[in-house]
Formats: C-alpha cells, structure tokens, sequence
C-alpha cells in the first residue's frame, strides 16, 4: 500500500525525471480538485496528503535510512499542491468559476515548484540535506511554498504592471 501511495499510482515509476512526472500529474490532479470543488477541496486535499505523505515515506524508507529513492513523489504531489493553493485561493477569493483556473497560474505554479525542487535554495536544501524520510518531504513542501509566493508575486506583476 505505501508503494503505490509514494509513487503516486505509479507515476513515480515514469522515466525520465520521476519527479517531473510527479508534478506534472499533480498539477492534473490539482487542477481537477480545483475544477471540482474550486480552493476549498484542493486546501483540503493538499491537508490531507501532507501527513499521508510523511507516514508513506517513513513507512517506505524505515529500511533505507538517508535514502532518497526517484520514484517517490508523494512529496512532489504534496509539494506542488501547496504551490497550486496559491493561484486557487486567489481565483476562490476573486469569486472567478472553478473550471475558470486560466493557464498562467497553473503554470507559474509547476515551472516555479520545479525550479526550486531542482535548485534547492536556502532552507529548501537544508531539508534536503537531513537524510531523513522527514527532510525527503518536507524540501519539497518549503519548495511548494516557495513557488506559490513567486506565483503571486509573478500574477501581481502581471497584472498590476503589465496591463497598465
């Protein structure tokens, strides 16, 4: 059971750059939450996956201690998800339709989420560097933070300084 909750399906097992698949199904999976129930059930997906994602990974590494396997992107999926609420809240708060989650903000989203998962800035890195099932996680929760705050900031220049 926590094989197919850490690979996500399965994804995880996609070659090359599991962790792109990860993120990429995510975002799919993301956007349909968002489309079906708008910020509120993407929120509480992504609520509920961060705690799956740190027993999974625990329960799947217990063996493999300071291991960091490819193919687990359970915390790709809770990271990307968290930079997804970022654009979703504001689409929610702005009172736009669900399946109204124009492609900027999804994208902004996943390029940005990837970006820091790759590149590992400041304390992005220092989770990362734990070499513990906890840090496998929680750099990419910290990287989802990180992108949801440059997707904002990305959104606030776009349309507060490129549309006058």
């Amino acid at each position: 059971m926590t094989r197919i909750i850490t690979t996500f399906f399965f994804v995880g097992l996609l070659r090359p750059a599991s962790g792109t698949w990860g993120s990429a199904a995510a975002v799919a999976v993301g956007l349909i939450l968002h489309g079906l129930g708008h910020f509120p059930l993407l929120l509480a997906a992504t609520v509920a996956v961060i705690p799956l994602s740190f027993w999974s990974v625990a329960r799947e590494l217990r063996d493999r201690p300071g291991e960091d396997p490819s193919e687990i992107v359970i915390d790709e999926v809770a990271g990307q998800w968290i930079a997804l609420c970022f654009p979703s809240a504001g689409f929610w708060f702005a009172g736009l339709e669900s399946w109204n989650f124009l492609w900027p903000g999804w994208v902004s989203a996943f390029v940005l989420f990837r970006l820091f998962d790759v590149w590992k800035p400041w304390i992005i890195g220092r989770a990362d560097r734990r070499g513990d099932p906890a840090g496998v996680v929680l750099d990419d929760l910290w990287a989802g933070i990180f992108a949801g705050i440059g997707t904002i900031i990305l959104a606030a220049l776009s349309h507060g300084v490129l549309m006058r």
